[in-house]
């Protein structure tokens, strides 16, 4: 084991998942099995499925999402290439931006860290922006803060214009 690619904490972290190919609703239910199976780390909270529409490009099918706390003594960027593996394993190929996707996994926040680089920003760029995002994070957590932005729930206030079309149970 090499140090650096574990933290010497426990961080708590929240990654949105999210499906609109090849049984969206399968792939995201596995995406979560996938996490809580992750090395060096311990899923504590799911959010319930959501339907929602395509954001940028909308002529694609629409999406199921959620949202997972997690802790893991990963590093932000080592937790990044897990997730990234876990996508490769689930058959996501990346063609363009907001292409149709097999398994999305995204780290929306790492602890209250604001980072950016080439490969990884925290908190996650535009979460602020996606009622798909917002909506499962604050069931998870609903005095969330998003550093930098503020309240989550102030956030979603200012996403109506991106109804969620509906809940689906998380089982």
């Amino acid at each position: 084991m090499t140090l650096d690619f574990y933290s010497a904490s426990i961080s708590r972290v929240f990654i949105a998942l999210g499906s609109n190919l090849e049984n969206p609703l399968y792939q995201v239910r596995r995406g979560i099995l996938l996490l809580a199976g992750l090395e060096h780390s311990h899923l504590i909270k799911r959010s319930s499925l959501y339907r929602t529409a395509p954001v940028g490009n909308t002529n694609q099918p629409d999406f199921i999402n959620a949202v997972v706390q997690m802790e893991t003594s990963l590093t932000p960027h080592h937790l990044l290439d897990a997730l990234l593996e876990i996508e490769h394993a689930c058959g996501r190929v990346r063609t363009f931006p907001n292409a149709p996707r097999i398994l999305d996994l995204d780290i929306l926040l790492f602890e209250n860290l604001q980072h950016s680089d080439a490969e990884l920003v925290l908190p996650h760029p535009r979460m602020h922006e996606r009622t798909f995002v917002l909506q499962p994070l604050l069931e998870i957590v609903a005095d969330c803060v998003i550093p930098g932005r503020g309240s989550a729930a102030a956030c979603l206030a200012a996403c109506v214009e991106q109804p969620l079309v509906e809940c689906i149970a998380s089982s």
